[in-house]
């Protein structure tokens, strides 16, 4: 393990100020252009091929990086049989820097669909830039990752420090739970290199105050579990009581996962213990964020009697909110079909209910497994010998971040302080990012500066998703830094230009 920070490194005043004059002057019209393009994750755009938005960003992020004219790059447009595309760079290591390792920078173009509920004055694809934020669906979610990746880069060249060699890989699947990835990695691995460090800007952030660096993600499993009961609408007043509600087989069938009582997934296979680091980074960071820690989602609230009531959390307590919503199984129910709109709603006992459901897993559970008994615990012995099917079904793996050398954690905690002013925190996400545990996988002594933007109120995936300007910026230089501080990288004597 190398304990070796070069003395000699990002000037951190300078950085922050020439890409703050670049995403001002250039990146925020980029982001802007790609907001507006409604480039949904093939999960939500079947006909993506044909509809060719998916290219179109990538075509515009690969346009934007070329012209960008950073010495040593070489960029090409990857697209394999029947596979979204990926945008894939190589920009060669700088003189001076000792060969070998590799950087590997992650990010995605794909999109969320657009949810409902924005402000009137605000849509998914009509981006708005307002008190250093930028407003709409993908920006934060990560389409500024291929951005800010190519302009830290950009600051260690303006800096003459020298650098090893980086790769970007930018996918188009990531929202639709990386199905083409895989097959991409495989394809691509041979030309990585030997990566020693991992930046996926994909991530979030506890608080825009300091950096956050990502210790573990959870899994995912997605599908649609439906209830078929009649082969089609009956009068309810004729038919109920004798037909069973579709709606009421599916309460019963999802009590079989689920305590509806207390939210906690019943087979013992969802389950896992916390390791005791993260057991105590969740503790360093609950004592940071406090109540923030639950009080920072936009609670529904109504008056009572001239008092404001205001919906509550699963719990209070800020240590069991951060691992309830990093290290504990849970199910939602993300979409919903067989359900009329409340204004076309007659007295009709419907023949189906069907539910889109989204269970997050903790890091270390297996998805193959969670799924493999789901199957026969939703379908099996349905009540009324109803037809209960489980299909569609998408899983991915969580991720445990390996044990950091001190170089990185060094390095992590110097970038803080110099683009923050606070040390850096460390705290586990309740999203998926599956290219994770494939790296670790496939890379098993890379260090993995896993971050993002996705800080309080940012909303992805919902309305009103924005991305925190000042905040990226600041993430942008400490990417730059961090590279900049890795073994083997020495800083060349030259002052920086401009």
């Amino acid at each position: 393990m190398s304990t070796f920070i070069s003395t000699r490194t990002l000037q951190p005043e300078q950085a922050l100020a020439h890409i703050g004059r670049q995403w001002d002057e250039d990146i925020l019209q980029r982001l802007q252009d790609y907001i507006a393009v409604p480039a949904k994750s093939p999960m939500f755009d079947p006909d993506w091929a044909a509809h060719g938005l998916l290219d179109k960003v990538v075509q515009d992020a690969a346009d934007w990086v070329l012209a960008q004219q950073v010495p040593g790059l070489q960029l090409e447009i990857v697209r394999l049989p029947g596979r979204t595309p990926v945008l894939f760079f190589d920009i060669a290591a700088s003189g001076g820097s000792a060969p070998g390792k590799t950087v590997l920078m992650y990010g995605h173009l794909d999109k969320q669909p657009e949810f409902s509920g924005w402000r009137s004055d605000l849509g998914p694809w009509t981006p708005k830039y307002e008190q250093g934020r930028l407003y709409g669906r993908g920006g934060a979610d990560d389409g500024y990752a291929v951005y800010a990746s190519i302009a830290a880069v950009q600051e260690l060249k303006r800096q003459q420090l020298s650098h090893p060699r980086i790769v970007g890989l930018i996918e188009t699947s990531e929202e639709s739970g990386s199905v083409d990835l895989l097959p991409y990695i495989d394809a691509l691995k041979p030309r990585m290199g030997d990566v020693g460090l991992v930046v996926c800007l994909d991530s979030g952030a506890g608080n825009y105050d300091q950096l956050w660096l990502t210790t573990s993600l959870r899994g995912n499993i997605t599908g649609t579990l439906k209830v078929e009961i009649l082969t089609e609408g009956v009068h309810s007043g004729d038919a109920s009581g004798v037909v069973p509600s579709s709606f009421r087989i599916m309460r019963q069938v999802l009590d079989r996962l689920e305590d509806s009582a207390s939210g906690r997934l019943l087979p013992e296979v969802f389950h896992c213990e916390v390791p005791p680091e993260r057991l105590q980074q969740a503790r360093d960071a609950a004592a940071i964020l406090g109540e923030q820690a639950y009080a920072r989602f936009p609670w529904a609230h109504y008056d009572c009697g001239g008092a404001t009531l205001f919906a509550l959390p699963t719990t209070t307590d800020p240590v069991q909110a951060l691992l309830k919503r990093t290290w504990r199984p849970t199910l939602s129910v993300t979409g919903v079909d067989g359900m009329p709109p409340l204004e076309s709603a007659g007295n009709v006992l419907r023949p189906h209910t069907a539910f889109k459901l989204s269970i997050r897993i903790p890091p270390l559970v297996d998805a193959a497994a969670c799924v493999q008994q789901m199957k026969a615990l939703l379908e099996d012995n349905a009540p009324y010998q109803a037809r209960v099917t489980w299909e569609n079904v998408h899983g991915s793996n969580g991720w445990n971040a390996p044990a950091m050398d001190d170089w990185f954690r060094q390095a992590l905690d110097a970038a803080s302080q110099a683009h923050f002013g606070a040390p850096c925190g460390y705290i586990g996400q309740g999203g998926t990012i599956p290219l994770m545990g494939l790296l670790s996988q496939g890379f098993p002594t890379a260090q993995m500066m896993v971050c993002g933007v996705l800080g309080p109120k940012s909303n992805a995936h919902g309305p009103n998703e924005f991305l925190h300007v000042p905040y990226a910026k600041r993430l942008t230089a400490a990417v730059a830094q961090v590279i900049a501080s890795m073994p083997g990288a020495q800083a060349q004597a030259e002052p920086p230009q401009g």
